[in-house]
């Protein structure tokens, strides 16, 4: 995280007298995904494409690819783990050596057929994550999002564990996997103290950022105006084609 300040100098370049970027709680947040389903006309698929695409844009601007290609991708049995998966096609891609973690599966069409791609990438499928991770160059949390509530439950803890006490780079995706939405990071158990190296918010932030300390960014260019408006949305301008806008250090307010 060396480096933070003139990174966030140079990103408050980016936005000049930005107003308070407004984040949403989990309730709203799940709101929000319903109006795009909705009234936006998203599909499912649609808006996993855009997030996953917005993750591999976030680890572009963390890990140029001339200071190492090798990205691991930790997918969680929802939502966020999708997500992963898109992002790990893209990475591929865009020039890196993606490899998955995805220790239990989410059944259904829309998964399976994220798999079959990455198959025919042959992006390789690990079954242990504690070799990959000595062996990798960064590393992608995309085990739980906005859903996420309770109990961490197997085979989760350790994974999260070794995520915390890992060396290597981590970018989480839209919340550090084991934080709560709106109260943070836990205070026991195997997420307690883990604080990754980046996150990416996607859409909008959510409450969690008030205790993130790392380098942030906002995925998610894609939101109509109509639903900004009636959400109250605050958001960044994303500059020329860019997928992701750093956002560290920026004023943040509750809707």
């Amino acid at each position: 995280m060396s480096g933070q300040n003139s990174k966030s100098q140079n990103h408050q370049d980016h936005l000049p007298n930005m107003p308070a970027i407004k984040y949403l709680a989990a309730k709203a947040a799940q709101q929000l995904d319903k109006e795009l389903m909705s009234t936006g006309g998203f599909s499912i698929d649609q808006l996993m494409e855009l997030a996953g695409l917005s993750v591999a844009a976030a680890v572009m601007k963390l890990q140029p690819k001339e200071k190492g290609k090798r990205i691991l991708v930790v997918a969680g049995p929802g939502n966020n783990g999708g997500d992963g998966l898109v992002a790990s096609r893209h990475l591929w891609h865009f020039g890196y050596e993606p490899t998955v973690f995805y220790p239990k599966p989410t059944k259904g069409d829309l998964y399976e057929r994220l798999c079959v791609q990455l198959h025919e990438l042959k992006i390789p499928f690990v079954d242990d994550m504690y070799p990959a991770i000595d062996n990798t160059d960064h590393i992608v949390d995309a085990i739980f999002g906005f859903s996420f509530s309770g109990e961490i439950r197997e085979p989760f803890p350790n994974i999260i564990s070794a995520l915390k006490s890992t060396k290597t780079p981590v970018l989480s995706v839209d919340a550090p996997s084991s934080w709560t939405i709106d109260n943070g990071p836990p205070t026991s158990g195997p997420g307690e103290g883990f604080m990754p190296n980046a996150l990416i918010s996607l859409t909008a932030p959510k409450p969690c950022v008030e205790w993130f300390q790392g380098r942030h960014f906002l995925g998610g260019r894609f939101v109509p105006p109509g639903i900004v408006e009636k959400f109250g949305l605050v958001l960044p301008e994303y500059p020329g084609a860019e997928q992701v806008v750093e956002i560290t250090g920026e004023k943040m307010e509750k809707l």
